[in-house]
């Protein structure tokens, strides 16, 4: 019968107190600090905890699209991502898939398997711009797939499900209303890396930077002070680590967040032996 989110997260909580862990809940961090040899963490209280190594895990928040219609069925044909529930669901039928990154032409691969047309919808001009080359060579090679460019979702009509999605073409400003059985949304995530802005090593969607991302031409950040490289999770910033999905280039999944949780402490471990 499995397990629900919320169940997995209590007895992941129950079995952290039991090993000592002290958890400080409903308190939200507003920043981190160096001040060597400590890192400071301020709440928002104005409260400030000193420690010697610190582990930013606080994820993401996926990108909503603002359109009419959306957030009503949202779960109802609206999905954010894709999972095999509902490819299994929509076998035979036709979907859309909206955005231009490897987790859409990933999505529109997944999805021709099962379902009988797949229509990709994107902003840019090209796939190419967004997307890497071998999903692009597979998605142009796979004959139950069209890609619609410069094209935006404007609006989702259905009662208690979706049954049609409006397009609009973004040069024309031509809206079109297409009968749609499923519309799956991949515009990206939102991570919640505002507390080490300015701090550590973020790229230009605000994810952190840690381990060989920081070595650029055998260099290392200018303001790496120590001999050796940034472990695989540290940060720009000694001691300051990063796990799960505010990483830069992290793999969206449950259980690749809990192991780079648990690869985190060894790697903490590790460092505190040196200060």
């Amino acid at each position: 019968k499995g397990l629900s989110g919320a169940a997995l997260a209590r007895r992941a909580t129950a079995q952290a107190i039991r090993l000592g862990a002290e958890i400080l809940t409903a308190q939200e961090v507003t920043s981190v600090r160096e001040q060597d040899p400590y890192r400071i963490v301020t709440l928002s209280d104005g409260t400030e905890l000193s420690c010697k190594a610190v582990l930013i895990a606080t994820g993401v928040t996926t990108r909503e699209l603002d359109a009419p219609g959306i957030k009503a069925l949202t779960g109802a044909g609206v999905y954010y991502g894709a999972a095999m529930t509902e490819a299994a669901h929509y076998q035979g039928q036709h979907v859309f898939i909206l955005g231009g990154a490897n987790s859409a032409g990933q999505g529109a691969m997944f999805f021709s398997r099962y379902a009988s047309k797949v229509t990709m919808l994107g902003r840019s001009s090209a796939l190419e711009k967004g997307m890497s080359q071998y999903l692009v060579d597979q998605i142009n090679g796979t004959g139950n797939i069209e890609v619609l460019l410069r094209t935006v979702v404007v609006e989702a009509h259905g009662q208690d499900r979706l049954e049609a999605i409006a397009i609009k073409n973004i040069d024309t400003g031509n809206i079109e209303r297409l009968p749609a059985a499923a519309l799956f949304i991949f515009v990206g995530a939102v991570p919640h890396t505002e507390l080490v802005a300015g701090v550590v090593e973020r790229n230009q969607a605000g994810f952190i930077l840690t381990g060989q991302d920081l070595v650029r031409e055998g260099h290392r950040p200018k303001t790496w002070r120590l001999k050796r490289d940034p472990y695989h999770l540290e940060t720009s910033v000694p001691g300051i680590f990063a796990a799960g999905d505010v990483r830069q280039g992290a793999v969206r999944r449950v259980a690749s967040a809990v192991g780079q949780g648990a690869n985190a402490v060894s790697l903490i471990h590790q460092y505190l032996e040196t200060v």
